[in-house]
């Protein structure tokens, strides 16, 4: 990291003569200093820098004074705040899982890694970034993402505690911004809503017994003092948490499956579950920690077996809910008949068109609304067989130029997002010792 610093700081020095006063005298290496304090933490231009560099993704700085001035300022702003929100994030205790920073780091050092051919070139293209080893950028990615995590878990700590200064906006700030920013708001897209029924493919009778005399047999395991880390390893079907222990990571109410939530919600911490069947397959839950209405949660994933008899009989059943619905059937009776409850079953808002997967594509091609498409197969992301969708279409929209109703909630949501933030950081800089000095 050193040898990048140096490098950015004699890279910007001419960009920046006139606009900072780094530079030595002709021939000597510039040197770093201090641009600024929040509390009793400095933040070095070597930091301005150094992010200054990340923003502009590999393109050159500027090399205009004044130009490079207003983007070194921008940049140190954007270092103070954070820094204010991570300092009182530390004072108002808020924990961050080191666990969980390094699962990240880990995920992000391997999906990184797989890009190259070879180790080397890996350790090359860490070295040209300025990072001398893997463990050099594990160590400053980590430590990013441990600022980063703590600024999240503050804000979101206090918009829990409904503590976050209150930011009103107006329909006239709404619309006055959407005036000045009109030109740069696209055009609204080609949009469909459709309501639908989702079948999934069902494992036998047989199949599920197997499955569950499996989870009996692994908690029975677990309950003898099995390791619940090394067995979800070992056992797991779920692809995005078996390599790491089952760990689920933190989860809220409200967006997880009933059977799932119910569960995770009356676990003691460190217990172990007994099975939990839901749309996904069987699972074997251990809350480790709660916090703030979250839920740190492990699991063992397990699947019965899915043959193509299985298949067959839910593309039957797709079969049957064409008929029944073109006939009359009533699309709630349907939807409690055969409905995956783990998929939406409407989508009354306006879905862009381009957004939409192939599948849906091809199947909306040529319909009108109230138009009812033959069952088509899409991905079942937790499985490696299909599901069946029958959908009908309940409204098309075609592209258009914005208009204020179109944007007016989520700008007044955003607004009031920014206006709070800049509070609290205002409110931040009166608690806080902050001294400018670029």
């Amino acid at each position: 990291m050193k040898k990048l610093l140096t490098a950015l700081v004699m890279a910007a020095s001419s960009a920046a003569a006139g606009a900072q006063d780094t530079t030595a005298v002709a021939g000597s290496v510039p040197i770093d200093r201090i641009v600024a304090v929040v509390g009793k933490e400095p933040l070095l231009w070597s930091h301005v820098l150094e992010a200054m560099n990340r923003r502009a993704n590999g393109q050159p700085l500027p090399t205009d004074s004044a130009e490079f001035r207003l983007q070194a300022q921008q940049i140190l702003t954007q270092l103070v705040n954070e820094e204010l929100l991570v300092q009182k994030a530390v004072e108002e205790k808020v924990e961050v899982s080191e666990a969980d920073i390094s699962a990240t780091v880990e995920k992000q050092l391997n999906r990184i890694q797989a890009q190259y051919k070879t180790d080397e070139e890996f350790r090359e293209d860490l070295s040209r970034s300025g990072f001398g080893t893997p463990e050099e950028y594990r160590k400053w990615f980590s430590d990013q993402q441990r600022r980063s995590a703590l600024q999240e878990r503050y804000i979101a700590k206090l918009r829990q505690e409904q503590k976050l200064p209150a930011a009103p906006v107006t329909d006239a700030d709404i619309a006055k911004y959407f005036e000045e920013n009109r030109a740069q708001m696209p055009r609204r897209p080609s949009t469909v809503s459709f309501r639908q029924v989702i079948i999934t493919v069902q494992p036998s009778p047989a199949a599920r017994r197997a499955a569950l005399a499996k989870a009996d047999s692994l908690i029975a395991e677990l309950r003898a003092g099995g390791d619940f880390e090394k067995i979800a390893k070992r056992e797991s079907m779920d692809p995005n948490s078996k390599d790491i222990g089952g760990d689920l990571g933190w989860l809220r109410r409200g967006n997880l499956v009933p059977e799932f939530e119910r569960m995770m919600v009356v676990l003691p911490p460190g217990r172990v579950s007994p099975p939990v069947e839901t749309t996904y397959g069987i699972h074997i839950m251990r809350v480790d920690r709660v916090q703030l209405a979250e839920f740190k949660v492990r699991q063992i994933l397990l699947r019965p077996a899915i043959d193509s008899t299985d298949v067959a009989r839910a593309r039957a059943q797709a079969d049957s809910v064409v008929m029944r619905w073109r006939a009359g059937a009533s699309f709630d009776t349907l939807v409690a008949r055969y409905h995956d409850p783990g998929e939406d079953k409407n989508i009354p808002t306006a879905f862009p068109r381009a957004q939409l997967p192939p599948p849906y594509v091809t199947a909306f091609e040529g319909k009108n609304v109230n138009d009812i498409t033959d069952p088509f197969p899409i991905d079942d992301k937790a499985r490696d067989v299909p599901k069946f969708v029958v959908a009908q279409l309940t409204a098309v929209g075609e592209e258009r130029e914005p208009t204020l109703v179109d944007w007016k909630e989520q700008l007044r949501e955003q607004l009031a997002q920014e206006r709070a933030y800049l509070r609290l950081l205002a409110r931040l800089r009166e608690q806080t010792y902050v001294s400018v000095r670029l």
